[in-house]
């Protein structure tokens, strides 16, 4: 087997996924084919219940939940509403600014010029970022087939004497897939028989059916460590909340590197991440509503396009994300920028996660809009489709 070796995008002229949404969003907004936004990644911001709750927290005089982040490590408030939604003691837990803050920090902690990580693949680009940051080698697995599953057999034949870290998200992004419970206890021998370190990106675990997901990665293996925030789940990034989860002993060296070089999260923010946690019912029936409303949407026009033969892969059963693969479209890249320059429509195109002839489909959008944009893909697609078989076929 061949394995994949990135280089640093400090190295390398190709685009990177912030990079290339920041021009699509731009795009989008400044110019009028545009018609459609397939490329979220979580439920639309619940603006109007955000501004209730802090206007009903600050009136006439300031929430108790505005407390200092800076001597305790996180506001206490948010701290005790982690430990007592996923069953964990205070001391196994970090506030950070977001999930990326949180990525990054654990490798600056963790990692060293020489160490090397498994990331998997595709993925989020700046898993391998962050170990690149730190002069680190980086080599994938593959997440492979239509559930995008990891064998744990090829991940501990990667493994050397200097491997670290492994790095995998759950539910998977791109794909919207879990990993199965049997999976995570083979990686978790894996991880304690060769000492190293499993960091999961969790930010949309919530969106799984708790029936048949016990908790945080952390409560399977000491080596596992949780990251996740209020990002994803409730569309909230602009209160940037984040969290590490692991056992106290893998936590201490990372509060120790967080209380050198960083100097506390948004104390406000904090406040505010505070108040929605402690009225999370609300927020939670906000996202399931979403996708209760969304959800047969997507699900009729996915099994329309596989059995019109437009896409192949499965609609994952969490999520409001899809990852499918376009019949007959190698490079989705260049399909990508056509549908929205004669459609008026963005998705994400899957190099950006290292797996071209894929498209990432945000759908946790308003109905009509959604319905719209899964028709204009459609039309799209198969006309992108004839327009290239006619190309190729005149330049044979």
């Amino acid at each position: 087997m061949v394995l994949k070796r990135m280089k640093s995008k400090m190295e390398s002229s190709e685009e990177c996924y912030a990079q290339w949404l920041r021009k699509a969003i731009s795009a989008g907004l400044s110019d009028n084919r545009y018609i459609g936004f397939l490329c979220g990644s979580s439920v639309e911001e619940p603006v109007e219940l955000l501004r209730a709750l802090v206007e009903e927290a600050f009136k006439g005089s300031v929430s108790s939940r505005y407390q200092s982040v800076f001597l305790n490590g996180g506001n206490p408030y948010v701290v005790d509403q982690l430990s007592s939604r996923y069953g964990v003691g205070k001391d196994q837990i970090i506030c950070t600014t977001g999930a990326t803050s949180s990525l990054s920090l654990l490798c600056r902690t963790y990692l060293a010029p020489g160490d090397h990580v498994l990331v998997e693949s595709p993925g989020f680009d700046l898993f391998a970022d962050f170990a690149y940051e730190q002069c680190a080698e980086v080599d994938f697995f593959n997440r492979q087939g239509e559930g995008f599953t990891i064998d744990p057999v090829e991940i501990e034949s990667l493994i050397r004497p200097n491997t670290r870290l492994i790095m995998l998200s759950n539910l998977h992004n791109p794909s919207g897939m879990m990993v199965d419970n049997s999976v995570l206890k083979a990686l978790a021998e894996i991880a304690e028989h060769y000492a190293v370190k499993v960091i999961f990106d969790e930010v949309y675990r919530d969106y799984a059916d708790s029936a048949i997901w016990p908790g945080p990665a952390s409560q399977f293996s000491p080596n596992f460590i949780s990251v996740s925030s209020l990002t994803k789940i409730y569309g909230l990034s602009s209160v940037r909340c984040g969290w590490i989860i692991a056992q106290p002993d893998i936590l201490s060296p990372v509060r120790a590197f967080n209380n050198q070089f960083e100097f506390g999260v948004s104390k406000l923010s904090h406040a505010v991440a505070a108040l929605v946690m402690e009225n999370h019912t609300v927020f939670d029936e906000y996202w399931r509503g979403e996708l209760r409303r969304t959800r047969p949407i997507i699900e009729r026009h996915y099994n329309d396009w596989v059995k019109e033969g437009l896409v192949f892969g499965k609609l994952p059963d969490y999520g409001c994300i899809s990852f499918p693969g376009l019949v007959g479209v190698e490079n989705t890249m260049d399909f990508t920028k056509w549908l929205f320059e004669y459609y008026g429509l963005i998705v994400v195109p899957g190099e950006l996660f290292g797996a071209s002839g894929h498209v990432r489909i945000g759908h946790a959008i308003e109905p009509d809009k959604l319905e719209h944009s899964l028709q204009c893909f459609a039309a799209g697609l198969r006309a992108y489709r004839a327009n290239h078989a006619v190309q190729k076929g005149g330049n044979q």
